[in-house]
């Protein structure tokens, strides 16, 4: 690789494993907060104990996320410095704002793991819903930063220095809202079928008893439902985004679809390979008329095409792929729960309702929404490309020139091995030492238990 892909493969890596963690962060004290308040309306202790055993696996995620959080950051300052320089002057707030947000989920995160016993039922939901609100209030602020990238306002550049600057402009920019509300639905859709799928691969172990199968039953329907309905409110945020794109970055929406001649009713594409030579899509599905409809409203709607712009500002072509994975894997995630739910309608006589095949499908159903997470995040950042600002600073301009990045690739890759590798280990070894009756049943006697570390 030149200078300049080796440093945006070492950052897209690391944004990429942060992206993980990120998720979870966002998600799990969402899911926590929505078991204690089932718990408070219902008085069913399993809720109760979902909500325990999620923080428990927060807990540990939070701290791998705080350190990958850490290396982005730093790796921002020791990769793009001239970017830096610029984000410093204009669209700094976000980032100070963030600094209290975080404060704010680690206090009441605090609180609530050591404290949640010892005060009322009321202020424990308080607690951990503060924690839900600091954690999305990160992640918004923080995409508000990436949502500025692709729509820069609040300054003018002049000689290549920022002047009349205006930090609040730049917060409030055009791309904050379909951005934010994005990021956190499809956050709350993936991790609902995270702990879906764990519940299904709980349900399908025959280890266990009968208690623990109808509190693994219960978290399974709960996650469904919630991942579910965030999947359609997702997917009416993208249609909100892909309106966005015709109108402030058609080039991303024209790669996203394999469009390279402006027109008016231009065909959706689904699947097929984008070449650039013969500029079509080789194989894809073509419905006539459609994408002018999602981005203008009108089936004789203009959706501009790639040879509307030059060349060099192309974004990679094979980001159709990437675009069409997110979509397709997000709209199969949001057919297969309402299926389990009629399923569950329609065997309602049945303890039981799914078949074995059905839990199956539902553990796959996690990694896909991860999967569905890393798409979208690698379409939203590469279709910016050949600007790290769009139309303002080109990648190659805001790149370091210190020669170390190699070394960097190399050793912060293997952190992230070491994390992932110890995140898993821990919750393994965790999770084994306390497994799920003595939690549904404390009173229970304990066997003794020897664990080795996998």
């Amino acid at each position: 690789m030149d200078h300049v892909h080796l440093a945006r493969a070492l950052f897209g890596m690391s944004l990429g494993f942060h992206i993980i963690y990120a998720t979870l962060g966002v998600g799990i004290p969402f899911m926590v907060t929505v078991a204690e308040v089932s718990y408070a309306l219902t008085g069913d202790h399993d809720y109760a104990v979902m909500a325990k055993r999620w923080t428990r696996g927060f807990t540990v995620l939070l701290a791998v996320s705080i350190t990958t959080g850490t290396t982005v950051a730093l790796q921002l300052s020791l990769l793009w410095p001239k970017f830096m320089q610029l984000v410093g002057q204009v669209i700094a707030l976000p980032f100070l704002i963030e600094v209290f947000a975080f404060f704010l989920e680690a206090l009441f995160m605090s609180i609530y793991v050591y404290a949640a016993d010892r005060i009322p039922r009321r202020w424990r939901i308080l607690s951990v819903l503060l924690v839900a609100i600091g954690a999305a209030a990160s992640a918004l602020l923080i995409t508000d930063a990436n949502a500025f990238m692709n729509a820069p306002q609040g300054f003018r550049l002049v000689n290549g220095r920022a002047v009349d600057i205006h930090p609040w402009q730049a917060v409030f920019n055009r791309a904050l809202p379909t951005s934010d509300f994005h990021v956190m639905m499809t956050a709350y859709m993936a991790v609902g079928f995270v702990t879906a799928a764990i519940a299904a691969y709980g349900l399908l172990k025959k280890s266990h008893t009968e208690r623990e199968r109808k509190h693994q039953y219960k978290a399974l329907m709960l996650s469904l439902a919630l991942g579910g309905l965030f999947g359609l409110v997702a997917a009416i945020s993208g249609d909100s985004a892909g309106k966005y794109l015709a109108k402030y970055q058609p080039e991303k929406l024209a790669v996203a679809e394999g469009l390279f001649q402006t027109q008016a009713h231009a065909p959706l594409v689904i699947g097929g390979w984008v070449s650039g030579t013969r500029q079509d899509v080789i194989g894809g599905i073509k419905i006539p008329d459609f994408l002018s409809w999602l981005a203008t409203e009108r089936l004789d709607g203009v959706v501009l095409g790639l040879n509307s712009f030059p060349r060099d500002t192309w974004p990679p072509l094979f980001l159709h792929l990437f675009f069409d994975g997110m979509v397709g894997i997000g709209t199969l995630l949001i057919f297969f729960a309402i299926f389990a739910w009629l399923v569950k309608t329609l065997r309602k006589q049945h303890e039981y309702p799914f078949p074995n095949w059905m839990l199956g499908v539902t553990v796959l159903t996690g990694p896909l929404a991860m999967l569905a997470i890393e798409l979208g995040w690698i379409y939203a950042c590469i279709g910016r490309q050949p600007w790290i600002i769009y139309h303002v600073m080109r990648t190659a301009d805001a790149v370091t020139s210190a020669p170390y990045v190699g070394w960097m690739f190399v050793l912060f890759m293997l952190l992230y091995l070491l994390l992932a590798i110890g995140s898993i280990t821990v919750l393994r070894f965790y999770f084994s030492r306390h497994p799920l009756s003595d939690d549904i049943d404390p009173s229970a006697p304990k066997p003794r238990r020897v664990v080795w570390l996998p």
